[in-house]
């Protein structure tokens, strides 16, 4: 008669329990234990992931460029037409040809640079002729027929 190793009431052994556990998992297949993912939104957003910055091996420009506009190219000359007198006079403003592509902030920080001016606004159009003017308004605590004859020599 062969040995009794297992009796009617007791627990199935550990070897036991993987066989039906490997034959479950043969059964069901490779995707018996996957879940549907709940998606509350119906665009899809493509995850964030880790962005390195860039650690170039050699620098793409070999010299960087001279800016284009500076405080000297910006002003080409200060205008002293009739009209342009009567602004000084009147109006505490001066009145200069600036390069077209110029624009409001460069012509005030050109004025500033060069002249040490201060300016409250200033005022531009592009003439029928090409060139631009500026027309920039001083300060009230400068006087620009002082600055017009002193810095600027057109009076």
């Amino acid at each position: 008669m062969a040995p009794k190793n297992a009796t009617k009431g007791s627990k199935p052994s550990k070897a036991n329990a993987k066989v039906k556990q490997a034959a479950k998992a043969a059964l069901l297949g490779v995707h018996g234990n996957k879940v549907s993912k709940v998606r509350p939104s119906t665009s899809f957003h493509r995850p964030k992931t880790l962005a390195l910055s860039r650690t170039p091996r050699f620098p793409r420009k070999s010299v960087p460029h001279e800016p284009s506009l500076d405080a000297s190219k910006v002003l080409i000359k200060p205008l002293h037409t009739e009209s342009a007198m009567k602004m000084v006079e009147a109006h505490n403003t001066l009145v200069f040809i600036c390069d077209v592509k110029a624009n409001k902030v460069q012509i005030k920080q050109a004025l500033k640079k060069l002249y040490d001016v201060d300016c409250v606004n200033v005022n531009t159009l592009i003439r029928p002729d090409g060139p631009k003017k500026a027309y920039c308004r001083l300060t009230p605590d400068l006087d620009a027929l002082d600055i017009a004859a002193s810095k600027l020599a057109i009076l």
